[in-house]
């Protein structure tokens, strides 16, 4: 029996994002990047757990990633349509990078990931020390 996996966030990209890039399809210069928002608001969705970050997107969201906080080395984040939403890029511990894009609640979801992975690092090293209280 293992540890219940509670949810800390699940949904889809900020609204914000798709609003904007409508806006922006008036030009058009900025219609390819209102087809990649109206991509992300239809398919993509995230999870975000005590356990792992899912990532559901794709064409259709046929694509699904997994990540267990063990695998993750580094966490950044880069404010989008006024620090509304943002960005974010989790860089895991064998160089390969996730993207989060137009992510609601970027900072406080990018605070929860950090807390799980130093949780993480310190419990494999207090194991890989041997040490007892």
């Amino acid at each position: 029996m293992g540890i219940k996996e509670e949810v800390y966030y699940e949904g889809r990209p900020h609204i914000g994002d798709l609003i904007l890039n409508s806006f922006l399809a008036l030009t058009i210069f900025f219609i390819p990047l209102t087809i990649g928002a109206i991509v992300r608001a239809v398919w993509l969705r995230f999870r975000i757990t005590s356990r792992r970050v899912t990532v559901n997107g794709g064409w259709f969201g046929r694509n699904r990633t997994d990540i267990v906080y063990s695998e993750m080395a580094e966490v950044s984040v880069i404010p989008r349509g006024l620090g509304f939403w943002g960005d974010m890029v989790i860089v895991l511990k064998d160089g390969s990078r996730i993207e989060l894009k137009s992510l609601p609640k970027f900072r406080e979801i990018a605070a929860y990931i950090e807390e799980r992975i130093e949780a993480k690092s310190q419990a494999k090293s207090f194991v890989a020390t041997g040490s007892t209280s």
